[in-house]
This record gives C-alpha cells, structure tokens and sequence, in this order.
C-alpha cells in the first residue's frame, strides 16, 4: 500500500514535541568544537516538508543550528553532477562499521574510503569539488547550491564554527594525508580542509532544512522550478546511501528503528527523506554514543510508527 501524509500530521508532531521536552536523557553535546560546545542541550526542533507543497514544524523548528555531516549529501550531490559516476572510483558505497572519523580502514583499503558519508570520504568529495576552483569559490558553490534548494538566501556559514572546525581538526588532517599519500587527494591538503571544515559549518533552522531534501524527495526535482537538481535514479541512489551509510556506525541500528533514509551530523541535526512523500528535518544537539541525535532519533522513531513511513512499511498507520 502506497504511503500517504497522515490527516493529523500536525498534531502528531505537536505531541512528538512535548514528548521530547519531557526526556530526561538528552544524550551530550559534541564538546569539541567550542561553537558546538555552547549550544543548549534543550532544544528540539522538528519540521516537515511534503510533496504536496505544505510544511508543519513544532517546538524550535525556526532555531538555526550547524548542519555539520548533513551537509555532506549535498557536496555529494554537487560532487555526482561534476564527475558523474567516476567519482566511485575513489570513494565507496558501503556501510563502514567503523566510527566517522575511523582511519583503520584507510589503510587495509590503499586509501579508499568506504562510503561518501564518513569523514574521510566527505573530505574526497570535498576534493572533487574543489576541482578548477580556488577554495573560496568551492564553498561559495557549495553555499549557492543549499541556498537554490532551499529556496532561501538567508541560510550562511558560520564562520567560528569553521575556524573551530580547523583549530580541532588534527584527525580530519591525517586522514586528508593518508589518502594524499595514496594519491586519492588532489588537491593541497590545507585547501581541501578548508573547503571541508566550511562545508560542515553550514547552519539551517530545521525549516530550511527540510526545504532543502526536497529534490530528493521528488526523484530530483526541484519542487520550486520544475527543473532536476538530478536525475531520479541519482536520487535514489542518494537516499540509499543515506539508508546505509546515513548514521556512521549506527546506520543499522537506526534503519531497524526508523526505517528511512536520513543523514545525522553532530550538531544534532538529521535530514530524513520519506521519497514521494515528505523530507524532514529535525534537531536536538545531545548525542548519543555514536553521534547521533539521541532525542532526533527517538523523535523520529516515533514519527515513523505514528506516520507508517518507514520504507519498509507496507500498512496504513495504526
């Protein structure tokens, strides 16, 4: 049975918000970046943007807040239409098992990295879009390109967040080298970080980005102009990387609780993209012990058994 938008949508995320202003365990904010360190732990944010063109938000949905690995579908996505599907050459497409920032596997796999969603596979797109640029020009292409899908010029880079990216970013720079030194970079190293560390600086309200995922909620199409920000088949190869890859080494643990394709970042966030039907966002900036949004995850946990959006879902909600 096909999925549908629930009547009560509204209300079902109303209350999903006041379950989650009553959690005591809110899980811990990353500390180690000092602009991340500041964020108060009691923010819950959640938005919904549906096919249909409508969007539903509750509790802090309007509050902006780093982005951080959830931007790492869209520079894969600006990657994808630079070199199409060369760029599987030098990045993988399976689940790693291992932490994000993990360098164990770089060297038993001669500096491939195991899919575009880890670190160090973000820093090799982050590399493919730094090609004919000087980095300022990169991260301004990756700004331009949050702005058109969201459909919003306010969204920014927050630029203490970036430096505070740089100023911590030891283990970021030995995996750029290793794989330098596999000749799976390009680029100067310190070039690529900067890209990188501005890239996961992107700061969104939960609104935004929800506004954002909706081209892969439409097969690729941007809902706001018609035209294909990708090909459908692209999206879809998108949304299963997020449904494999999307949550480091919890990918499986969230894939058996939530059951849509989604991509978290430390800041709290996490971008879920019902296909057809609705892309979400939702924040909550403690995480859990594997970097996850631990209140986004129960949150949304919730929302697919009240919606029945799990991908692998085959009834009405009930």
């Amino acid at each position: 049975m096909p999925l549908t938008v629930a009547p009560d949508l509204q209300a079902i995320i109303d209350r999903i918000a006041k379950e989650m202003s009553g959690q005591a365990d809110r899980g811990k904010v990353a500390d180690y970046i000092p602009g991340l360190a500041r964020v108060d732990p009691k923010h819950f944010g959640i938005a919904i943007a549906t096919h249909d063109g409508r969007m539903y938000s509750a509790g802090d949905a309007a509050v902006p807040f780093s982005i951080q690995s959830v931007s790492k579908v869209f520079a894969l996505t600006i990657a994808l239409g630079k070199v199409g599907d060369a760029l599987w050459q030098r990045v993988g497409r399976e689940p790693s098992g291992n932490a994000f920032n993990s360098i164990i596997q770089l060297e038993a796999e001669h500096g491939i990295p195991r899919n575009p969603f880890i670190n160090a596979g973000a820093i090799v797109v982050a590399d493919v879009v730094l090609a004919g640029h000087e980095p300022r020009e990169a991260i301004g292409e990756i700004l331009r390109f949050c702005r058109h899908i969201a459909g919003d010029e306010s969204i920014m880079i927050d630029e203490e967040v970036a430096k505070g990216e740089a100023d911590t970013g030891f283990r970021n720079a030995a995996l750029a080298n290793y794989m330098r030194a596999f000749g799976n970079i390009h680029h100067p190293v310190e070039q690529v970080l900067g890209v990188y560390f501005h890239q996961c600086a992107l700061t969104m309200t939960c609104q935004q980005l929800a506004r954002a995922g909706r081209y892969l909620m439409l097969e690729g199409q941007h809902p706001d102009t018609g035209f294909n920000v990708v090909s459908p088949m692209r999206a879809r190869r998108i949304n299963a990387l997020m449904m494999l890859c999307g949550h480091y080494d919890g990918s499986g643990e969230f894939a058996f609780r939530v059951g849509i394709p989604g991509k978290s970042g430390v800041g709290g966030g996490i971008m879920l993209i019902v296909p057809g039907i609705a892309s979400i966002a939702v924040w909550s900036p403690g995480l859990n012990e594997r970097g996850n949004s631990t209140l986004g995850s129960l949150a949304l946990e919730r929302l697919a058994v009240a919606t029945g959006w799990s991908v692998f879902n085959q009834r009405e909600p009930g």
